[in-house]
């Protein structure tokens, strides 16, 4: 099995994008004959194949134009003022599964501190 590791970006909050990209990297899914890091974002690879919704489809469609068998991406968004919300997906291209968790934290900081916790949840 391959796993495509896909970097987060969030103009927003440019500290915890790094942090959750770093988390990220160094994540151990059991199962994983080979690792990937790919240069470009979730959004970048699902622009270039034209399919940009956070579907299943669209997730599927992003694993197989990597050539990859699983995902592991994470998408930052504004939860608040300074409030952010994590969600870590680790997507299963043959069987076409997100496993999903989210959290919201206080800020860029609480979030780069804590991110390695949401991360090991999703690929424990």
């Amino acid at each position: 099995m391959t796993l495509a590791v896909l970097p987060a970006e969030s103009d927003a909050f440019p500290k915890a994008a790094r942090a959750v990209t770093e988390s990220l990297s160094n994540a151990k899914v059991s199962g994983i004959d080979d690792r990937e890091m790919s240069k470009v974002s979730l959004e970048v690879v699902q622009l270039s194949i034209e399919c940009v919704e956070p579907t299943v489809v669209c997730y599927e469609a992003v694993g197989k134009s990597l050539s990859v068998t699983r995902l592991l991406f994470a998408a930052i968004e504004p939860a608040s003022k300074k409030q952010l919300k994590v969600t870590v997906t680790l997507f299963d291209v043959d069987a076409r599964y997100p496993h999903s968790a989210q959290r919201t934290f206080a800020n860029e900081k609480e979030a780069s501190s804590g991110i390695n916790d949401l991360v090991a949840e999703i690929t424990r």
